[in-house]
């Protein structure tokens, strides 16, 4: 019988079907729980539970969740546990108990709590902080995405170093995606279909809220179109009403023409085709943004704001430029600059993609993920997996670097 794993995340979970699917085919039997739409994970052949989850601060639901998750345990009856997003890497850890399957957490970013400059979220650090030391406890492993913040929760003793790794991101599929690219509608009839002609774009991937930095984005295309009448700027991603910092349609409808919002869609690698540029300016710390690999492997320039997880794909004058978050004047002129000079924009571009194969690829990460569940599974769960120290497999080290 093959190891099973319970992969624990959010709303958003079934993006990590890609990455359930490359450890499946590793050797391992996977389960997934989450608490958005489970036909995905149908679709894909992935056993799914659902769960109730609330993205934001609500006692009474995270408690109402935490039952839920003991009852999905129960059910799945895991030899490991590997939760993502904030509160299921807070929540697994209660739930699996002391006499439990170990858990392995991913901590994707840091979230609204260091976003947000709000009295409320300083306070919620402080009780973040409390609540990661206890969950870190309870924990076999913590996996970072970046350095920076794999650095804080070190100093700040939210982690043991003994348990604490470093894996970039959940991978990208780059034969998957490149096939999606290829058999999508050629792009003069995609550009007809959303009424963009000739324009050129500047794309950001990305949910819509402040916190995103789509305000920003808004004022600076105000600025770059002042120039450039011939620039649109297309926006792709859900609005999110439940969030305080929910941007309305009415407010990106006020920069029309040179804004155009699509909303949520499935088409991600064929709309990227379009671009010449993508616009990040995040002001959440993120652990490995996806769509920032997405662009990079599409091959486009990339202008994102100077944080941890940004900074691990865009190095600045080598794979895109990089600007302070808050600042629609730099951006713009970024935008500008990048417009303008499409040298630098393709040679920019080039080396995202080399950058995103080399280091994001989906078989690499998955393989570092296996030789971490090894570490941890017990010794009976594993004979069916093959031997990552073999001369065929790549190992790493603590900071997922490469041994000899």
């Amino acid at each position: 019988m093959n190891p099973r794993l319970l992969c624990v995340g959010g709303e958003d979970h079934d993006l990590r079907i890609p990455f359930l699917l490359a450890l499946r085919r590793c050797g391992l039997e996977v389960v997934a729980a989450g608490s958005g739409d489970p036909a995905p994970f149908a679709k894909a052949g992935i056993e799914h539970h659902f769960y109730g989850l609330k993205r934001y601060i609500n006692p009474l639901a995270d408690r109402t969740a935490l039952a839920e998750l003991q009852a999905v345990i129960a059910t799945a009856r895991p030899h490991l546990i590997h939760s993502f997003d904030t509160k299921p890497n807070l929540l697994c850890p209660l739930a699996a108990g002391t006499d439990g399957p170990p858990v392995v957490r991913t901590i994707n970013g840091m979230g609204w709590l260091f976003a947000s400059r709000s009295f409320l979220a300083m306070a919620g650090r402080l009780i973040y902080r409390m609540l990661q030391r206890r969950a870190a406890r309870a924990s076999a492993l913590t996996v970072f995405q970046n350095r920076h913040d794999q650095a804080y929760f070190e100093e700040h003793g939210l982690v043991r170093p003994s348990t604490s790794r470093l894996v970039p991101g959940s991978g990208l599929d780059v034969e998957a995606f490149a096939r999606a690219q290829a058999t999508a509608p050629a792009a003069d009839e995609l550009r007809r279909r959303l009424g963009l002609g000739d324009a050129r774009i500047v794309m950001t991937v990305t949910r819509i809220t402040r916190e995103k930095g789509i305000d920003t984005l808004l004022r600076a295309a105000v600025l770059v179109c002042r120039q450039r009448p011939d620039v649109r700027f297309v926006l792709v991603g859900p609005h999110e009403p439940s969030s305080p910092s929910a941007i309305p349609p009415a407010e990106i409808e006020r920069h029309a023409p040179h804004v155009l919002h699509l909303g949520r869609r499935e088409d991600i690698p064929s709309l990227l085709r379009l671009a010449d540029l993508f616009a990040y300016p995040t002001e959440y710390r993120e652990g490995i943004p996806r769509a920032l690999v997405e662009a990079g492997l599409s091959g486009l320039p990339i202008v994102a704001t100077a944080l941890p997880g940004c900074v691990e794909v865009v190095r600045d004058g080598w794979t895109g430029l990089l600007v302070p978050p808050r600042a629609p004047d730099i951006l713009a002129s970024r935008i500008l600059a990048l417009l303008d000079d499409t040298t630098l924009a393709r040679a920019l571009g080039a080396r995202a993609a080399e950058l995103v194969r080399t280091q994001f690829a989906l078989g690499s990460i998955a393989d570092r993920y296996l030789q971490l569940y090894l570490e941890v599974l017990p010794q009976g769960a594993c004979a069916s997996l093959p031997d990552l120290a073999g001369p065929t497999r790549k190992r790493f080290d603590r900071d997922g670097l490469d041994l000899p």
